[in-house]
């Protein structure tokens, strides 16, 4: 469980550092009345595809805690 909580954890590091970008980048367009820039989708796939093993892993760290199989 601790192995599948640090996979969480390494995913969870550039998500934030993506939301931050992806919300100055969303702001500027914002103030300057521009459609997002293709940078902002690409941070957007990213967050996404970072986010499903960070899930995952956190359902496993979850079942481990509530199962407590014997390996």
């Amino acid at each position: 469980s601790a192995g599948l909580f640090v996979l969480a954890g390494l995913c969870w590091l550039p998500v934030v550092w993506l939301q931050i970008q992806m919300a100055a980048i969303a702001q500027a367009a914002l103030q300057t009345d521009t459609p997002l820039p293709p940078r902002y989708w690409r941070y957007a796939r990213w967050w996404e595809w970072l986010g499903y093993p960070a899930f995952v892993a956190m359902l496993g760290v979850f079942y481990l805690m509530v199962a407590k199989p014997n390996f």
